[in-house]
C-alpha cells in the first residue's frame, strides 16, 4: 500500500473487511503476488489465442472472489455471455426473425480491458483506495483483464455496464434492440423502414455511435472482419447461430453432423488426432471422436430446447 492510500484511504470498506468476506488473513492478502503461466490456443477462425492461467493458489483466491464479492452484482440485462441462465441461444433469441441485423466485434476484447476501469469499479461499488486497489492487482495482470482468470468474464460485464446500458437505450430509441456477448455485439431492427434513405441514415448512426461509444472505453471493433449488415433476405448470423426465422445451427454445420453421424454409425471405430482442431469447415473432416461428438450433439440438443422454450 503507497503513503497516498495510508494518509487518504478513501471512503469505503478496507482491506480488514475485504479479508474478512474472503476469509484470508489480512496480512496473507497483502502479500499475495499474482503469478500467470502463458501459452497459446488456436482460434476457430485461425491465428492463436493468449491464455494467461493463474497458478493454483491465486485462481483458489480469484474462485473466492467471484463466489463471495462478484457473483451477487449486478451486469446489465443486454450482456448475454457469462451470466448465469444465459446462452448464446439467449442471445441469438433476442435478434430471432428481424428486418435488419447489424454485427460488432471488438477486438482483444480482455487484454484491452484496462486495470484502471477495474479498479474504478471497485471504488464505485464501495471499497476504499486500498482495497480497490488490492483486488485490482488480484484481478488484472499486465494492466488488463487476463484471458485465463475465473474473475475476468464476470468482471467484463460488470465494468461494462454502463456500455451496455448506453448502447441499449440508443438502440430502443432507433427503434432496435442490442445485446452484447462477450467481445459480440449485436444491433438489429423489426422492420425495414418504408423511406430507404431514412433507413441507411439510422442505420450509419448506430455505426457511428458504437464506434464512438467502444473507443471512449478504450476499445477498438474489427472493420474488416465481422462488422456487417444482414437483412432478411441473407443469412443473419448471431454467436455462431442463423436466425432469419428460427434460432438454430448453421445449415453447413448441420449437414457437416449429418455426415459425421453417419460415418459414426457405418464404422464403429472413428477418431482425430488430438492436436487436429475441430472445425466443421474442413470438408475432408468428416470424423470426430466418440467424446467430440457427444459434445456436439449436446449443443445440437440445447439449441433445439432453448430455441424451442423461447
Amino acid at each position: 500500500m503507497g503513503l497516498l492510500d495510508w494518509l487518504f484511504p478513501g471512503r469505503g470498506f478496507g482491506i480488514d473487511e475485504l479479508a474478512r468476506r474472503l476469509d484470508v488473513d489480512p496480512a496473507r492478502l497483502r502479500a499475495m503476488r499474482p503469478s500467470y503461466r502463458e501459452f497459446t490456443i488456436a482460434k476457430r477462425g485461425g491465428g492463436r489465442r493468449r491464455i494467461l492461467a493463474p497458478d493454483a493458489e491465486l485462481k483458489a483466491l480469484q474462485r473466492r472472489i467471484l463466489r463471495r464479492l462478484l457473483r451477487r452484482l449486478k451486469a446489465h440485462p443486454a450482456a448475454k455471455g457469462f451470466e448465469r441462465g444465459q446462452s448464446i441461444v439467449s442471445n441469438a433469441r433476442v435478434h430471432q426473425g428481424r428486418a435488419v441485423l447489424l454485427r460488432f466485434d471488438i477486438q482483444n476484447f480482455f487484454p484491452s480491458t484496462r486495470a484502471k476501469r477495474v479498479n474504478q469499479y471497485f471504488r464505485r461499488i464501495g471499497w476504499n483506495r486500498p482495497a480497490a486497489r488490492l483486488l485490482s492487482r488480484l484481478c488484472t495482470w499486465e494492466d488488463a483483464l487476463p484471458q485465463g482468470a475465473p474473475t475476468s468474464p464476470r468482471l467484463s460485464n460488470l465494468v461494462n455496464y454502463r456500455l451496455d446500458a448506453r448502447l441499449a437505450a440508443m438502440a430502443a430509441k432507433l427503434n432496435a434492440v442490442y445485446t452484447r456477448y462477450a467481445d459480440d455485439m449485436t444491433i438489429s431492427f423489426a422492420k425495414d423502414d418504408e423511406d430507404p434513405a431514412e433507413q441507411s441514415n439510422r442505420i450509419h448512426y448506430m455505426q457511428r455511435f458504437v464506434c464512438r461509444a467502444v473507443e471512449e472505453q478504450g476499445y477498438l471493433l474489427h472493420f474488416r472482419k465481422k462488422l456487417s449488415i444482414r437483412r432478411r433476405h441473407q443469412c443473419q448470423m448471431v454467436t455462431g447461430l442463423v436466425v432469419n426465422e428460427r434460432v438454430n445451427l448453421p445449415r453447413k454445420v448441420r449437414r457437416w453432423l449429418r455426415a459425421v453421424e453417419h460415418r459414426s454409425q457405418s464404422q464403429r471405430s472413428f477418431s482425430l488426432k488430438p492436436d487436429q482442431p475441430l472445425d466443421y469447415r474442413r470438408r475432408k473432416q468428416p470424423t470426430l471422436t466418440a467424446t467430440q461428438l457427444e459434445g456436439w450433439r449436446a449443443l445440437q440438443a440445447m439449441v433445439a430446447r432453448q430455441a424451442a422454450d423461447g
